[in-house]
């Protein structure tokens, strides 16, 4: 005898080429992509994803951060929306999977609904976030995070990128400044579908992660000032060397996450120098220290005690030293009955599984501020994510689409 739900499945092979078909918009340099958000690229993957959302039956919304909700109506005009999505912006050498994933296999569940003739008492939105990646403009996911009153949109529209382009300019030179005000609509329930980037299910040989929780975050941006001076002709004991201390402090950093183990992690991944000459000792070096824990207590202690050392370490010196928090979200506790609805949906087609903990931030995160959140995910080969090289398979796809299709039809209400 079938499991129960063993009919209720997406089209795979119809989820694959639209994820292959997005990919060949902003492609990067090394098979993965390029489309960081508010590009000319993101702009043209908004229209592809647009088009065949329409193409389903879906009518569009946007609001003034250019989030793009995609509706499929449901029988009660009353009913508040399950939403579900994640988001198309990529990283500088991104991969073709990270967020583009769980966007497109919202599309999918509507389009297998089509196909079966499901109706739901609530209706479903389908949403693209803008800015997740917060790689152009920090913070990370800045849209969902004005979506839910972390952010006002002042702020928002006065990021600048390392070239100093506004984020308001740019939202609107690509055409997607909508109308709706951010925040307004309201949520029966948010899921998101996303790849693990880690190795745990993979090597656990899991096709399916629970996520019950996503760790915190801080994202702490140095500005270190010392003195110009030529590297060849000043004496060593006559420097005032901003790039010592980023080294230093880099390292102390390190030290601090180890002694925090389990369950912490901090790094370095961006870093501008300033005048960036060969031979120039520099005059201002920038960089972000990236802090992650699903526990506040060790979260918040290793935020305190890196401002306290670096502050030290630039003292000693002679180094100016300041510090800006440029991201931050508390770890987050996903909501109960819809992880359980994850787990059962799981279980009930047959797929192997496990509770994850979200080691990356998520737009979930933020949603999980003013509705019942919850996510699924998928393995990655090695792990490997923010990076060309990511890959995962098309089974791996496919199956935590039929997850997501069952534990969204289920809490939308099927109507028979």
């Amino acid at each position: 005898m079938a499991a129960p739900g063993q009919n209720m499945r997406v089209n795979a092979d119809r989820l694959w080429d639209s994820l292959m078909d997005m990919a060949k918009i902003g492609p990067g340099v090394a098979g993965g992509n390029n489309r960081q958000t508010l590009t000319d690229a993101d702009a043209e993957g908004r229209k592809l994803f647009q088009s065949w959302c329409e193409a389903a039956g879906l009518t569009m919304g946007v609001d003034k951060m250019g989030n793009m909700f995609m509706t499929r109506p449901g029988t009660d005009p009353d009913a508040l929306p399950v939403y579900v999505g994640s988001h198309l912006d990529t990283q500088p050498t991104g991969g073709k999977y990270d967020g583009v994933l769980g966007v497109l296999a919202g599309l999918e569940v509507i389009r297998s609904m089509n196909d079966l003739n499901i109706k739901t008492k609530h209706p479903i939105v389908v949403v693209n976030w803008t800015n997740e990646e917060g790689a152009r403009f920090a913070p990370a996911m800045l849209a969902s995070g004005v979506f839910a009153g972390i952010h006002s949109i002042d702020y928002a529209y006065d990021r600048k990128d390392m070239e100093g382009l506004r984020f308001g300019d740019e939202l609107a030179r690509i055409g997607w400044i909508g109308d709706e005000e951010v925040g307004a609509r309201k949520m029966h329930a948010y899921f998101e579908y996303h790849i693990e980037q880690g190795p745990i299910l993979e090597a656990e040989d899991k096709q399916i992660g629970v996520v019950t929780h996503c760790q915190g975050l801080w994202w702490l941006e140095f500005t270190l000032t010392g003195k110009e001076a030529h590297t060849g002709s000043t004496p060593m004991n006559m420097r005032v060397n901003a790039g010592l201390a980023m080294a230093r402090i880099m390292e102390m950093t390190q030290a601090i996450a180890m002694e925090n183990q389990p369950g912490c992690v901090a790094g370095v991944g961006q870093v501008k120098f300033s005048p960036n000459s060969r031979n120039v000792l520099p005059g201002t070096v920038v960089f972000t220290i990236d802090l992650r824990s699903p526990d506040q207590t060790k979260l918040d202690g290793m935020r305190a005690r890196i401002e306290k050392e670096a502050a030290a370490i630039a003292e000693v010196l002679g180094v100016g030293c300041s510090v800006e928090a440029v991201g931050h979200f508390d770890p987050v506790t996903f909501d109960p009955t819809l992880v359980s609805a994850v787990r059962k949906a799981a279980e009930d087609l047959g797929y192997s599984h496990m509770n994850l903990i979200s080691g990356a931030g998520h737009d979930a995160c933020w949603a999980a501020k003013v509705a019942p959140a919850t996510m699924v995910m998928c393995p990655c080969v090695g792990g490997l994510s923010h990076n060309e090289a990511e890959e995962i398979s098309k089974d791996w796809a496919g199956a935590g689409c039929d997850v997501l299709l069952r534990a969204v039809v289920e809490t939308a209400g099927i109507v028979e």
